[in-house]
This record gives structure tokens, sequence and C-alpha cells, in this order.
């Protein structure tokens, strides 16, 4: 075995030395008991001019390399370096790759010992990390990293990382190493090896560490039991009315927080509306502190009343953010203690029980065996077992539905109990003070009658101009075919026959076998539900087709009528039938076996139970929303969806409430005491009246507060409309997206990056990228952009900032919920006023709502949505006092139209000018 660790890093012209691109630095850190013993490092002549691209990336400059020497020169070192060591690289398949052919033209052999990868080791050693670049995880680390993409110092930064890792490995419980070891020779790196060899260093009667508890051969971090005690409540508890008052609860916060008059007004109408029992609406601007401002008064209100409050959002950045953020603030300047609970959805937790029986599993995919070592190492330190906190692979979030959290086990008590995280946190919900949650689970609540929260009448809906939305979604059905092909094979077909062979195989020579159907059977029964869901999404696909709407080159969207295609329809409907008759027939046949295994009552059959439990409400839940998609009626819009490039991947069927006014009103509203919704856009040109109507609230029982942002807008932001551009239905969209593609790079240049470019078409958007992109133009910046560039909204969002020059492009979700304070963000550019598109299918069946009952659709409806939208994206620009920047809209019909003036009174007050391309560049270079 290889006896010592050799970390190397590279620098190249670029990625393929079969091209003929060459090293230009080498490096190599040498690692003996687990110590550096040795580093080396050289400059390298590639003979040959060093890419503009590189020469900006690594600093590295043709005149660092002319006088050094080539790589010949120094390869017997780096072949002797390499003896008899194991190859260690952050992404170790290019370095060794790059590695391998030079060592082979110059004449060495190529290195042939084990490698490891350090990104393949980062991935399981810290699950939950948000990038595995190597300068994010040396920054998560505590490590210094002064000149990234320069080999010597990636090296170092590469051993020192690494040495971290072995360092945590030698300290896991022998079990976990023999897990880790077992499903390490799954990887694709030699870390089986490495793993190998510090479990047999480690002895049988190591002491657990006191964090920890061996449950079932898991290793779980020890769980913080519920306190039961109320704790004392003083009836004497008041709430600070004024300034000082606020201001000296204030002064307790380590983050020396400021008393503002905006977040002071908040505060109060907060109380007021819960102590009288009335709901309200509060628009809060950007900087008044929204969260601590209605943080504060339902901590005072649920103290001094003993009543929960629950706290609402859409987004689970904002959940976590208030838990890590707010809440401890929170807890720093109110004069009692306080009880918070984070609840989310059932299958956001995991089920131990499930986890565990997944271990006993071969053949696992690599996506699998790596999402098992991380869910291991994770397992040691969660508190929560929340799959927010794990960074999956999309095949790793395949597997997690097989592990996920089910409902209570009917049969008895289980070693996992105590550490069943989803019933935890409940527990802890049903003693807190504060809950926070989410609107999805608000409307499960709603739904299920009470069964899902606990009892509560006072609430707060913040980002609440998303809660229609949400609940016409959750009141809604979509079927889609990942989704079923994913029940049909309970998360694959392979996993679905191995489990029927296993509760075969339990149930052997018992007596009551005649009672269910064979292994053979059940397969069958699940290959033609699976040939009839194919025949019924491909029929699905072939309406679309025939009558649907492309929004780009292959997307399709068709609105479903039953009176309007009628044999297309008939057919689909048919189809349809076969399918859930399929489904019920499984559903039956599952369940004879599940009544079997409770019967025999061994612990193998009762291991089984629980996945069959899952398996039979999949296949119900999919039965039930078929039979929902078409019996849904009057008041419903159905549509189907498709990408023709990979049609059975991508085709969904949805309906749709067009209005949930009269059931959130009745259902939700009447029902509870007192219901604050905030948001910083609530209101169109200072009325809340489409808020109102969409949630089905009279304004003349709910108190309406706009609280205006303290920002100095006139004096921080300047807003340009630009005049020269075509309009878009002028000239062919290729030409309109070179137009404004040359805008974007001119504005680029002069505001020097820190660019957020907006869209509201995500085909436009990726045209637009590869335009800037392929003109070269813009070769010293980093161009970002959703769907294209890999990663989620925030992780795109935080790449953006980790750069001096910078563009992003987005759409949809990046109107909103991205944060990028101070010079981060400097220039934001709408491409297009963000309406709805006319024919999209909610949109459509909503105006006709209106235009029905005699309204007018597109005062009504599809201007007030589209400036609540704009004003989204505006607010993206300013979010600290000392911020200044620039917009500039390419859309002419904000400053043309009789209609432009609406957006412009519904945002802060701001100079605005209509300008040619020429003069914005000019002002904003003399701004900026």
């Amino acid at each position: 075995m290889a006896k010592k660790f050799v970390v190397v890093d590279l620098e190249t012209t670029g990625n393929s030395p079969k091209k003929g691109d060459r090293i230009i630095q080498f490096a190599a850190v040498v690692i003996e008991g687990g110590k550096i013993t040795e580093v080396f490092t050289s400059f390298v002549n590639p003979l040959q001019p060093i890419p503009a691209f590189i020469e900006e990336l690594t600093g590295i400059r043709d005149s660092d390399v002319q006088d050094a020497p080539l790589f010949s020169a120094i390869s017997g070192k780096v072949s002797s370096l390499l003896d008899d060591a194991y190859f260690v690289a952050h992404n170790v398949l290019f370095d060794l790759g790059f590695l391998q052919e030079e060592l082979l033209m110059a004449g060495e052999k190529a290195f042939s010992g084990p490698v490891i990868d350090t990104v393949e080791l980062a991935r399981f050693m810290e699950p939950g990390a948000d990038s595995y670049k190597l300068s994010d995880l040396a920054e998560r680390e505590g490590l210094t990293h002064d000149r990234p993409h320069q080999a010597d110092s990636d090296a170092l930064v590469t051993a020192e990382l690494f040495l971290l890792f072995l360092r945590k490995i030698a300290e896991f419980p022998e079990r976990i190493l023999f897990q880790l070891s077992q499903l390490a020779e799954g990887l694709k790196s030699d870390l089986n090896l490495v793993l190998n060899k510090i479990a047999l260093q480690k002895t049988a009667d190591a002491e657990m560490p006191e964090s920890l508890a061996l449950v079932n051969g898991i290793a779980l971090k020890k769980q913080d039991y519920c306190n039961n005690a109320q704790s004392d409540i003083s009836e004497s508890i008041t709430f600070p009315y004024s300034m000082d008052e606020k201001e000296l609860l204030f002064t307790k916060c380590e983050a020396r927080l400021e008393s503002r008059s905006g977040q002071n007004e908040m505060m109060d109408e907060v109380y007021h509306s819960f102590q009288n029992g009335t709901h309200a609406l509060i628009e809060a601007g950007t900087g008044i502190g929204k969260s601590l401002g209605y943080l504060l008064p339902a901590a005072f209100f649920s103290k001094r009343y003993r009543k929960k409050v629950i706290i609402s959002t859409h987004t689970i950045q904002l959940q976590e953010q208030l838990m890590a953020k707010e809440i401890p603030q929170l807890e720093q300047i109110i004069p009692f203690s306080l009880k918070s609970a984070l609840l989310k959805g059932r299958n956001n937790y995991i089920s131990i029980r499930k986890f565990a029986k997944s271990l006993e599993d071969e053949n696992d995919n690599y996506d699998t065996t790596l999402a098992k070592m991380q869910i291991l190492v994770w397992l040691t330190r969660t508190e929560y077992g929340d799959r927010d906190e794990l960074n999956l692979s999309s095949g790793g979030l395949l597997y997690w539905n097989t592990i996920r959290n089910e409902k209570d086990d009917p049969f008895g008590s289980s070693p996992w109990d105590e550490f069943d995280f989803y019933r935890r946190a409940k527990e802890n919900a049903a003693q807190a003070d504060l809950i926070i949650t989410n609107h999805a689970l608000i409307l499960s609540d709603i739904e299920a009658g009470g069964k899902v929260l606990p009892e509560y009448d006072y609430a707060v809906i913040d980002e609440g101009h998303h809660f229609e939305k949400a609940a016409a979604k959750h009141l809604g059905v979509r079927i889609d075919y990942l989704g079923a092909r994913l029940v049909l094979g309970h998360f694959g077909l392979y996993e679905q026959r191995q489990l029927f062979y296993k509760t075969e195989k339990v149930i052997g020579s018992h007596p009551l076998r005649g009672k269910v159907p064979s292994q053979p059977k059940l397969n069958s029964l699940v290959a033609e539900a699976i040939y009839e869901m194919d025949e019924f999404f491909k029929l699905a696909v072939a309406y679309a087709s025939r009558d649907g709407k492309r929004g780009t080159a292959k997307r399709i969207t068709s609105r479903i009528s039953e009176n309007y295609n009628k044999r297309e329809w008939e057919a689909l409907k048919n189809a349809a039938i076969r399918f859930s008759f399929c489904l019920k027939d499984l559903h039956s046949s599952t369940t004879s076996i599940m009544r079997l295994m409770e019967e025999i009552k061994t612990k193998e059959s009762l291991g089984f139970i629980g996945s069959l439990i899952a398996f039979i409400e999949e296949l119900e839940t999919l039965r039930r929303g078929i039979g929902s998609f078409f019996n849904s009626g009057e008041g419903f819009v159905k549509w189907v969806e498709a990408d023709l490039r990979a049609p059975q991947n991508s085709t969904g069927l949805i309906s749709m409430p067009v209005s949930v006014s009269n059931e959130i009103s009745t259902r939700f509203f009447l029902e509870k005491k007192s219901v604050i919704l905030t948001s910083a856009t609530l209101t169109v040109n200072h009325s809340f009246r489409f808020t109102l109507e969409g949630l089905g609230l009279d304004a003349d029982y709910a108190n309406l507060l706009a609280i205006p942002s303290p920002f100095d807008y006139r004096e921080n932001v300047k807003l340009f409309i630009s005049t020269d551009l075509p309009e878009i239905n002028s000239v062919p969209q290729n030409e309109y997206i070179t137009e404004i593609a040359g805008r974007i790079i001119s504005i680029c240049d002069a505001a020097q990056g820190r660019l957020l470019v907006l869209f509201t078409s995500h085909d436009m958007l990726r045209k637009t990228y590869e335009l800037v992109k392929e003109s070269g133009l813009l070769s010293e910046y980093a161009l970002i952009a959703q769907g294209i560039t890999g990663g989620s909204r925030s992780r795109l969002t935080r790449s953006f900032q980790k750069y001096d020059k910078a563009v992003l492009f987005g759409t949809n979700s990046f109107w909103e919920g991205i944060d990028i304070p101070g010079e981060g963000l400097s220039c934001l550019i709408v491409v297009r006023l963000p309406f709805s598109p006319p024919d999209e299918p909610l949109t459509k069946a909503k105006c006709e709502l209106i235009e029905k009952r005699g309204g007018k659709p597109f005062s009504e409806y599809s201007l007030p949505e589209a400036v609540l939208r704009f004003k989204q994206g505006f607010g993206r620009l300013i979010r600290t006092g000392n911020d200044k920047g620039v917009i500039v809209v390419f859309d002419k019909r904000l400053g043309e139209s009789s209609y432009g003036r609406e957006f412009l009174q519904s945002i802060p007050p701001v100079a605005v000018k209509r300008a040619d391309i020429d003069e914005v560049v000019t002002e904003i270079e003399s701004w900026l």
C-alpha cells in the first residue's frame, strides 16, 4: 500500500492536452505521518502564449513563464515525488489526466497508484456545504487561501483541507468507519483504502463520543428532550409602544439594532390587530426591518395572552433566515424566554428506519452510494433531520424519496421512535410560542381540518403576495410523468421488484400464502400499469401537440376544453380510466400483502409494513389525482404542458381553480381571529384593492397600512427608459435579441459589471446569454445565467457576488427574493415589463371570468399583476441606505403607454429619464 499522500495542483493553458494545451505551473505537497513534509512548486514554460482568459483567471502572465523550465526538466522530480504515493487532487481526474500526458511526453512512466479526489471526500464529509469549490470549502473550514487559481496556493490549501478531513474521519466511531468504507467501494476514487486503513487503527472497544448514540447500528446525534413545563408567564408583560422603549430593548442586541420609525409603526399595527382580533395587510418597503417588525409584537402577544402565533413564509430561505438570524436577535432583546419551532411538511424529514433498511441494499448507483455516505455523516450532526440541510445531487434527491418520513407506523413501538425527526418537530411546535412554517403547510392544515399544525388563531403571512397563488396550486392538482413513474417503480422499478421479491420470501410457506398474489403476478400488474401510464401520457402529448401554443421552439402548452377536440379528449379520458383501473388492482394486491405481513408478525415482516404502506398511499394519491383532474368542473382551468425534446419526462397535466378568494375567505380568514399579511409588494398605485380581491377580503374588515421605504431613492437611484429599441413585435425575434445583447454589453462596460438582467422569457434569456458570450466582448466578466449555469437561485447569487466583474441573467424567481446589498449590485436591466402571456391558461381563464362579469381584464388583472412583479424586480437594486444604482428599462411601453404611469407611481419616487443607449451609457459612466 502507498505510504504517503502527494497533493497536486496544476495550472494549464486550457482543458485538453491532446489539443495542445500545456502546464504553466506545477505544485505538489507531500504528506507523511499526518504532516506536510515537503513542498515543491515550479512555473513551467508551455512554449506557447497564455490565453487572456487563463491570464485573467490565474494572474499568471507570459513574463512569469518565459524563463521557467520546460516540463521535461522537472518530470524526473515529479515522478520521484509520486513514487509509492496516493495521488490527491481537487477534481482529481483533470489534474491526473493532464499530468499523465505530460509525463509520457517527457519519457516518464505514467502514474499507476491509488488516487483520492478531495471533491468526492468533501461531498460526504461536509454534506451540507453550499459549494464544493476549493475556495468555498477553504472559507467554510477557516483556511487561508490567498491566491485561488495559482497551483502553489491551491495545492497547499487542498493539503490542509485533506488533513483536516482525515482528522475528522479518525474521530468517527468504528461502526461509521466500517459503513463508510464499505460504501466507498462504489466511489470513483480510492477513498475506501484510506477509510479501511483508519478503521483498522480503531480499537473495537473505542468509546462512543458523548454526543452520539448508536441505535441498531446507526450513529445519531443525541436529541435534546422537549421541556414540557410551561415557563412562567407574567401578565405584567407589556408591549413597548414608545420609540424610546423599543430603543432600550434594541440596545441589548449584539448586532446593535436601531429602532426605525416605519418599523415602530409596523410593530404597533401588528400588536393592535392581534389584540383587537382584526386582520391586517401591511406593505413594508425595503429597509423597514419587516421580520423584526412582526416577530417582536408576535412574541409579546404570545407570551402575554398565552396564544400560539404562526409565522408563515413562501420560501425555505426566509424560514431558515428567521430561525438562524432574526429569532436569535429577538431572543436577545425581549425580557422573557421564548420558545420557537420550525415545522415543515413530513416529506422534508428523514425516516431513520427506512434509511437503515436501505443500507442493506446492494448494487447502488453512484449517486445513491454518495448520498448514503453523506447521510451517515449528517446523522451524527443534525438536530432536525431536514432534507434542506443536505446538498444532494439530482440522483441523491431521487434516493431521498425512498427514505423520507412516512405516516406513523401503526404496528407498535420502534427503536427509531426517539429519532423520528418529524414527530419531534411536531412536539416542539406543540410547545412553542412562535411556529415558523410555510404557506403550503398552512394550506395543508386548512385542507386537513386543522390536523397538521397545532391549534392556532393568530398568524403572520410573510411574503404575502404569494399566498393567493400558493392556495391555487394547493387546491389544484398536477399529474406528471416523472412523478407517476416514480410511484410505480416505488422510486425505481428494480427497487419495486426487490420489495415484492423480499416480501414473497418472508411469506415463504406460510399457510395464508394463497391469499396474496405471487411475485410474478405483482410484477405483471406493475408492468401493465406502466404500459397504460405510457399510453396515457403519449395521448396527453398528442393532445397538446395538436392545439398547443409553443412557448419556445419545443415547449408547448395546451389548455383543455371538454367541448373542443372532443375525440382527442374522449381518448385521453378513456386512457385515464384504464390507467386508474390498473392502479386500483395494484393497490388491492399490495394491500393484501400488507395485511398478511400484519398477521405473520415476525420482525422481518413488520419491517416491510412501512414500505408497503408508503407504496399503497402513493398509488391512492396518484389515482385520486387522476380522478380530481378529470372531474374538476366549472371554476377550474385545465391544461397540458410538455417539452417535445423529451415529452415523457416533461409532460404534466394541471388543474387549478380560477379563483380561490371564496375558499380562502371562508376556510381561513373567517376561521382565524387575526391574520397579518405582509410583503414589500401588496399595493398597486397606492391601492390594496387587487390583493384584497384575490384573497376574498373586504377592505372594511381589514386594517390597511403601507409603510414607505426609509431610503432616499431620489438621490440614490436613476431610472432610464430606452427610446431607441425597436418594438418587439415589429422586428424578427433574433433581430430584437441582437439589439438587446448589444445594449447589455455597452451598459456592462459602463457599469463595470455588477449587473443583473431580468427577463420574462427563459428562451429570450438563453439566446441573449449565448449571443453575449459568443461575442467575446465581455470575456473578462463572469457570465452567470439561470437554467444554464448550474445551481439554485441562491447558489447563482452567491457566485455572482464573488466576482468583481459579473453579469447575472435571471427570469421568474430572480425578480424577487435575492438580496445583494452594497456595491454587489449597481445596475439593473429590465428587458420587458413582466406581463403574463395573455394565452397562458390560468391568466386567460382569469381574464375570461372578469370579462364574464362585465369587468375589464387588463386593468383588473393583467396590469396589477405585472405592476406587483415590476415592484419586486425594482426592489432588487437598493437593499441598504447606502446603496446607489441605475435601472434601465428596455421596454418603451413604460414611457409611452397610457398605463406606464401605473408602474412608475407604484414604485418609490425616483429620477426618470427617457434616453437612447449612448446617453444612458454616458450617464452611467459619470454617475457610477
